[in-house]
């Protein structure tokens, strides 16, 4: 199937982010939008490759920047110094994600109704984040080992998109307990979500390259087998062109952070 991609600027205030987009070339009409959180390491080679893999089934895949254009952390290293002023600051977080959102409603070709965010480690939070927001056009968001917690800034107002959480129980990035807070958290907010806990699952249960169980990090082929079937699910099903129902306005994975 013949792919269009390419890089697509966008703005939030004074900072330039660089998406990468993908889509099927023969096909003139809007589709569905899969908007794709990076990890730590921010926008790689790996993600880029994840919003083509999306583009070949059907949806336009958009490939987000959280850190802005041409700032990028390294696959296997520390990337602390790029993801911690976002984790401090969680409106500024929000911001950037809403940024997004809004870049890929404005695209020709995607159908500013019907957009899903998706992201793992730290881009779970970032999906997440973008859900509390409550903004129009957001239909679903899905966390893969991502980080749970609240941001706390202030009320958090209904959440209309269906939320769905994949979660390695032995992840230390996010302890029972808090599973336990964003249930409540997301049930509190009127969301419709769902959680799949996979047993011995670690943090970044879905990348390959994972394999630090000393500190919780390692690969688990069968549970990202089970994660991305509930993916697949889920996107077909929030997607769909008659989806909305709850006041809506409408592969190898990244690394460990």
């Amino acid at each position: 199937m013949p792919l269009h991609t390419g890089t697509h600027d966008y703005a939030d205030g004074e900072t330039l982010c660089e998406g990468y987009v993908a889509h099927e070339s023969t096909h003139d009409g809007p589709r569905p939008c899969v908007l794709i959180a990076h990890a730590w390491d921010g926008q790689n080679a790996i993600i880029r490759a994840m919003a083509e893999r999306f583009a070949a089934q059907g949806y336009v895949g958009f490939a987000l920047d959280v850190y802005g254009k041409g700032v990028r952390g390294d696959v296997t290293g520390d990337n602390s110094h790029l993801m911690g002023p976002f984790l401090e600051d969680r409106a500024l977080l929000r911001r950037r994600m809403c940024a997004a959102l809004e870049a890929a409603r404005r695209h020709p070709r995607v159908d500013p109704t019907r957009i899903a965010v998706l992201g793992y480690c730290f881009g779970g939070l970032c999906a997440l984040d973008l859900a509390r927001a409550a903004p129009e056009g957001l239909r679903g968001a899905v966390s893969v080992h991502g980080m749970l917690h609240a941001p706390r800034l202030g009320p958090q107002p209904p959440i209309s998109a269906s939320i769905l959480l994949l979660h390695g129980w032995e992840d230390p990035t996010a302890k029972p307990d808090a599973v336990l807070a964003i249930a409540r958290e997301l049930t509190d907010a009127g969301a419709d979500w769902q959680l799949q806990a996979y047993g011995h699952a670690m943090h970044a249960f879905t990348f390959p390259g994972a394999n630090r169980p000393e500190v919780g990090i390692q690969h688990h082929p069968v549970a990202a087998g089970r994660a991305d079937a509930a993916l697949r699910t889920f996107l077909a099903q929030v997607l769909d062109e008659a989806a909305p129902s709850r006041g809506q306005a409408g592969g190898s994975e990244p690394g460990h952070g």
